[in-house]
């Protein structure tokens, strides 16, 4: 059997020989000229080519480009077209040959151009529009020349755009085959705006032969075809001519009526009507410029690149520590004041107990003088607590033992039927019926509430600053009221002192009072005036689980078709603005045919909603302050709903591809009468949820330089439950710097002697705000030497969280830590005892007032100004860094350096680390073994963690260093300070797809679990990373031990000798004498952190059983 190759090598070094025919096809051999008189012989050996490379596949045909037979074939198209007239049956072989090379070869398209085959094809096309045979392979060939743009953009002006038209045409049954490779041509053509000029004066043409094709195509055996003209029309109407010719020949009544449309992206590009310049007019500017397409086309220009994540560090020198301090130590010595305990002496011990509090406590900003106004308890009837449940609520929930957070989980449960918390029973079931009072705006002018921080339950009634109070504010009927009538009644009245609900068994940490006076001392740059209900009465978590919605199928394409009709019956579309931040008189009162919208308040994101339909409205994100994107955080309030009416809320100005709202996650509503029904909480809630890209169009600079870039919509559909309801929609669980602020207060109220809390004041922020600074640790158990010595010199951990506003769930993990440290269980206390915290729980004061999403004032990412923070724009980096600076100069580098953030795409809690060898193993760069010399110790809080907390996921870790986030926390601290164990730390904004939560919704009651989980981690960190210095630590022998227990439960027998050894080890380590064969175990447990199971088999030879 004959098996061609080119086995022969002509006097140029040319492996060009056919060992079949013995005929030279090089292409520097003068030879050539003579051979192709010789037909019969080439077409022999394009038979055999065709063959081989049909049966193949694509590693025989990147053979074949290896050696050079791409330029060989186009050589031959030339010669053979100088032939009069040329060999249709070898212009025939040849082009089905090239169709198959072409696609391998990314420098075909070049090589056409610069050969003159590409000409040549041309030619042949227009001479054989009827003689279907060759006019199939010629198309094949056109389409992959098309794919260069610079090859599109010239045939384009060569005439081979109307040439398709020609060949395309109605409903045929016979040349299908054709007819799909000519569209699919024309699409190729298509993707260059210059020819989509061309075909403009064809959409009329295209929409009547798509109209043929779905009327006569019954039986859908064509769905490529129809797919094709799509594709075509697609491409035309990415430019603006395009769209108009689309919608003046009736192009969306055609598409909608055929119910065949799956993209909106031909939609029309309309400007969202905002009047604020900082939020970026919208312009389409996709059709400047398009002439310079074809010279700036590098696509096929290059050699084709490794497929590898390209913004991977590969430059090994910023992948090393600094060996020098940027800043001298001079300068950074007024940071000292901030680590008074690493010199403290402690001679008078109970000065120093009773002088702490006084020392630290955070300086009172002046209180505003504006009136604050705040929900209370007083107008409506009492609610019973068994309403019919919310959407997205259960309606037989499992309950959910309430978050014990001294009696934490320290194993990591796999049964995901089992509880959240070992926990205590729920203390708030006699005080839900407590929770049943009314609501009512007042006025707090001057003076707050009686028992500030006392957790009071009484104050006096205040006038309303708004006329008509409740009834106003809940849609009822009572009639408007005068201040100084209002003020009267109360004098006379029996009724003037309301009893305010007392929730400090529910929410320990939570006072609304106490509340309110935070917010008088909190700046904000629209000087808000209002508190939302959430953040004054608190929430608690919800009893029952909330399940990740499983998604409709379908209803996105329900959603694009709603969409669309708008523009097909513009008539039906009522297009009123009921909210506008810019426009005094809204929100529009219009008698309760509208729903009322509120954003004013702290933390709160909605610019402008326009009702669309009856029950529909487009709702509008203000961007961050002196930016002109980032719009993803919402927190607003909606009232004035009728119950049972289903409403649709689409936000329309959101900025990423993709978002988990399209993978089960729901938007989070707090009602105020489920809450004055007993259930002050936040519920997942919502149907109909997705996320697509819209019609509405980015300028440039809002879409960093690109053009032609849209938004996307989040649409969710919601029926309320109740009658003159105040419901509150939020992206994610609020948490603000006000309750920041009141938690902290609150946490110094539960400080015992044993106990080292310290609050200073960091800097202050651009808006006035201060950001605080905490130190956590144990006080030293005597004044003697050693018990100073032994304070003093406790490993430092530092923690921040929040440097993003729109991660709430950051600041819900860092209340987890928080309330932990500062507990009185055992494993609390051996914590402090073992660690000196040193903690930021809020980097972007400003950012988060504001309702930002990701920036602070200075409309900037405070986590990409790391490397060279301002200490003028970025104060709180500014200062943080200074912080680290100083302990890395006195030789106090912290053992652990984490920020707490939240993701918005991916599920599960996982870290992000900084590694050397696996950041090179990423990538294509040679390094010697010394130069990858590094300790392996990044990995292993990750892996305690991924075995004692149920969120998280280790397979989700990430330890390589890329070069888009070098300015970062994480890298800067890892390379500048030289900590090796610098993570951030993500948390989902969405749920679990593993372990114990898998299927679950995350709320705050996990987050704050896997708060306090870091914390124990931070235990047996402690142990591994020091083992011969922990003595007597029983706590930390549960925590071993339990570990223990959870790996290696797979044992059938409970006194496995696995099991009994490394405990009977742990014994040693932590409580016995030190030996040699400890500080062998303890080397190699840092070797094999990634399997615990290798440690047990290993130190069977080591421990007697």
């Amino acid at each position: 059997m004959c098996m061609c190759r080119f086995g022969g090598v002509c006097m140029n070094g040319c492996v060009s020989v056919c060992v079949c025919t013995y005929k030279c096809l090089c292409p520097c051999s003068p030879v050539i000229e003579c051979n192709t008189q010789d037909l019969q012989s080439i077409l022999n050996i394009l038979y055999i080519l065709n063959e081989l490379l049909t049966v193949g596949g694509g590693r025989r045909i990147g053979v074949f480009v290896s050696k050079g037979g791409t330029g060989i074939l186009l050589q031959l198209v030339i010669s053979a077209s100088k032939e009069s007239p040329p060999s249709e049956e070898v212009m025939l072989q040849l082009h089905s040959v090239l169709a198959k090379v072409g696609q391998k070869d990314r420098k075909f398209g070049v090589k056409a151009r610069l050969n003159g085959a590409l000409n040549v094809t041309v030619n042949l096309l227009k001479q054989n529009l009827q003689n279907y045979k060759l006019l199939l392979p010629c198309l094949l060939v056109l389409q992959v020349y098309s794919s260069n743009t610079v090859n599109a953009v010239s045939l384009g002006k060569n005439g081979v755009v109307e040439l398709m038209f020609k060949i395309i045409g109605p409903y045929s049954k016979k040349n299908t085959s054709l007819l799909k490779v000519s569209l699919d041509t024309l699409g190729a053509l298509l993707k260059s705006k210059t020819n989509a000029q061309r075909a403009v004066v064809h959409v009329p043409v295209l929409l009547y032969i798509y109209q043929d094709w779905h009327r006569n195509d019954t039986r859908h055996r064509h769905i490529l075809i129809r797919k094709g003209i799509l594709s075509c029309l697609k491409n035309i109407t990415n430019i603006k001519l395009g769209r108009k010719a689309f919608i003046d020949a009736d192009g969306m009544r055609i598409l909608y009526n055929t119910s065949t449309v799956r993209r909106v992206t031909t939609l029309p590009k309309p400007e969202l009507s905002l009047s604020n310049p900082l939020l970026d007019d919208v312009v389409d500017e996709s059709d400047n410029n398009e002439e310079a397409e074809a010279e700036n086309d590098m696509e096929n220009e290059v050699e084709e690149k490794d497929h590898h994540n390209d913004d991977i560090e590969t430059d090994i020198n910023k992948l090393r520590p600094k060996e020098t301090h940027s800043r001298p130590f001079e300068e950074l010595k007024i940071y000292e004041r901030f680590f008074m305990e690493l010199s403290e002496d402690f001679q008078v011990m109970q000065y120093t107990f009773v002088s702490l509090k006084g020392v630290t406590a955070t300086p009172a900003a002046p209180k505003s003088h504006r009136p604050i106004i705040v929900p209370t308890a007083q107008a409506l009837p009492p609610k019973t607590p068994t309403a019919a449940p919310l959407q997205g609520e259960c309606p037989h929930p499992a309950p959910v033992p309430a978050l014990d957070l001294d009696t934490i989980n320290i194993t990591k449960d796999q049964d995901g039927c089992g509880d959240h918390t070992h926990s205590r029973t729920h203390p708030g079931a006699g005080l839900e019926q407590e929770l049943v009072q009314g609501l009512e705006r007042v006025s707090l002018d001057g003076a707050g509430p009686q028992g500030g921080g006392g957790g009071g339950n009484k104050h006096n009634r205040q006038p309303p600053i708004l006329a008509g109070g409740v009834a106003a504010r809940l849609g009822g009927e009572g009639e408007e009221m005068l201040a100084e009538d209002w003020a009267e009644e109360e004098e006379s009245s029996e009724e003037g002192v309301l009893h305010v609900p007392d929730t400090a068994l529910l929410l320990p940490l939570h006072d609304p009072d106490l509340y309110v006076e935070m917010v008088k001392s909190t700046s904000s740059v629209p000087q808000f005036s209002e508190v939302a209900y959430p953040d004054y009465f608190g929430h608690v978590a919800p009893t029952s689980r909330e399940h990740i919605l499983e998604r409709v199928y379908g209803v996105q394409r329900t959603k694009i078709f709603q969409d669309i009709e708008r523009l097909i019956h513009p008539n039906d579309i009522l297009d009123k603005v009921v909210y506008d931040l810019d426009i005094q008189s809204c929100p529009v009162v219009d008698g309760g045919e509208s729903l009322k919208f509120n954003s004013q308040f702290e933390s709160g994101n909605l610019r402008k909603a326009v009702q669309v339909r009856k029950f529909e409205y487009d709702l509008v994100l203000n961007s961050d302050i002196n930016s002109n994107h980032y719009h993803q955080w919402f927190y607003f309030e909606v009232s004035g709903m009728r119950v049972g009416a289903p409403y649709r809320f689409n936000i329309i100005n959101c900025e990423k591809s993709n978002s988990q709202f399209n993978y089960g996650m729901q938007v989070l509503m707090y009602s105020v009468q489920e809450a004055i029904s007993g259930r002050p909480r936040w519920v997942r809630t919502g149907t109909d949820i997705c996320y697509y890209k819209n019609h509405f169009s980015r300028s440039s600079i809002a879409a960093g330089g690109q053009k032609g870039k849209s938004y996307y919509t989040m649409t969710f559909s919601m029926t309320f439950n109740h009658k003159d309801d105040v419901c509150y929609f939020a992206y994610h669980y609020p948490y603000t710097y006000s309750t920041l602020k009141m938690h902290l207060q609150k946490l110094e109220a539960l400080r015992t002697p044993q106990t080292y809390l310290r609050e200073d004041v960091l800097c202050e922020t651009l808006g006035g705000n201060s950001c605080p600074l905490l130190t956590i640790t144990a006080m030293p158990e005597s004044t003697s030497n050693d018990q100073i010595c032994q304070f003093r010199n406790r490993p430092l951990v530092f923690l921040s969280s929040r440097v993003h506003p729109g991660e709430t769930n950051a600041s819900w993990v860092m209340k987890g830590t928080l309330e932990f440290l500062m507990g009185s269980s055992p494993l609390a206390h051996s914590l402090r005892e073992a660690y000196i915290f040193k903690i930021v729980p809020m980097l972007n004061p400003d950012g988060v007032v504001n309702g930002n999403h990701r920036c602070s004032l200075s409309g900037e990412d405070l986590n990409r100004q790391w490397q060279n923070p301002s200490p003028e724009l970025h104060p709180t980096i500014y200062h943080t860094k200074s912080l680290l600076q100083y302990l890395a100069a006195i030789q106090r580098a912290p053992l652990v350096f984490c920020d707490y953030h939240g993701h918005s795409r991916k599920k599960n809690v996982f870290m992000y680390g900084c590694s050397l060898k696996e950041t090179v193993w990423e990538t294509n760069i040679s390094a010697t073994s010394c130069e990858l010399h590094e300790d392996l110790g990044y990995r292993t809080l990750p892996k305690i963690l991924s075995q004692m907390a149920p969120a998280f996921s280790l397979a989700s870790c990430s330890f390589v260093v890329e070069r888009s986030k070098e300015a970062t926390a994480r890298v800067v601290v890892w390379r500048e300070i030289g900590v090796q164990r610098s993570y951030t730390m993500e948390s989902t904004l969405c749920g679990c797809d593993q372990g114990k939560y898998k299927g679950l919704q995350i709320g705050t009651r996990e987050l704050e679990e896997m708060g306090a989980q870091f914390c124990v981690a931070l235990l047996r960190l402690k142990r591994l990373t020091s083992p011969l210095k922990l003595r007597n630590h029983a706590h930390l022998l549960d925590v071993e031990s339990d570990l223990t227990e959870t790996r290696c439960k797979g044992s059938r027998s409970d006194t496995h000798p696995l099991t009994r050894s490394l405990t009977h080890t742990v014994v040693v380590l932590l409580g016995g004498e030190p030996s040699p064969q400890s500080e062998v175990l303890s080397t190699l447990e840092q070797v094999f952190i990634k399997d615990l199971s290798v440690l047990c088999s290993f130190h069977l030879s080591l421990v007697p059983d």
